[in-house]
């Protein structure tokens, strides 16, 4: 059956490189067929973007982007705004804690983790956090095995910063193994 995903952001947060690493992982070592498209603003560091991943087990993926996402990953209050709304009734929704404070409207489950915070305190090196995305989007919605990815990040991220990537992605698999989902309150403002 059909996958679609949306990973969403700010440019400089490493959506499409998350994105990217998670088709690849679907594709090379799951056997899923596989097509992600990309969409970001004119600015290099702070504007939107976006990508589609949509994965198909059973044949080829006839239209690259996605009309009503199973999955969503939205990495900013921006981006959350924006592209909840496509969300189908029953889909899941991974938001970052530090960029993202409401939700107007769900038919879902949301899981608000506190990525960003973690890959500061734990690792200091902030150009991981795409990858403790990655992790956390795994653990949560199970599409992949984390081997899978690891092969991938293994293969695409350079050697000097292999071991931080690494650690970056087990410490998602850390925030989205057992984690509970989101409520929000009535109004919609959350803390």
């Amino acid at each position: 059956m059909r996958k679609e995903i949306v990973f969403a952001g700010s440019g400089g947060q490493g959506v499409i490189t998350a994105s990217i690493i998670f088709a690849e992982a679907a594709a090379l070592h799951e056997g899923y067929h596989v097509v992600q498209c990309q969409s970001y603003g004119p600015e290099a560091r702070g504007g939107s973007s976006n990508s589609h991943v949509i994965l198909n087990p059973a044949m080829e993926v006839g239209y690259p982007r996605a009309t009503q996402p199973h999955f969503m990953v939205c990495l900013t209050q921006e981006s959350l705004d924006k592209f909840v709304g496509m969300l189908r009734p029953g889909g899941v929704l991974l938001v970052d804690k530090e960029s993202t404070r409401q939700i107007r409207k769900l038919d879902g489950r949301a899981f608000n983790l506190p990525m960003s915070t973690v890959v500061r305190e734990k690792i200091g090196l902030p150009i991981v956090f795409n990858v403790c995305v990655v992790g956390a989007f795994v653990a949560l919605t199970g599409l992949v095995r984390p081997e899978s990815v690891r092969e991938v990040i293994r293969g695409r991220v350079p050697a000097r910063f292999l071991d931080q990537n690494l650690q970056a992605f087990d410490l998602g698999l850390e925030l989205g193994t057992g984690a509970q989902p989101w409520r929000p309150g009535l109004s919609g403002a959350t803390s």
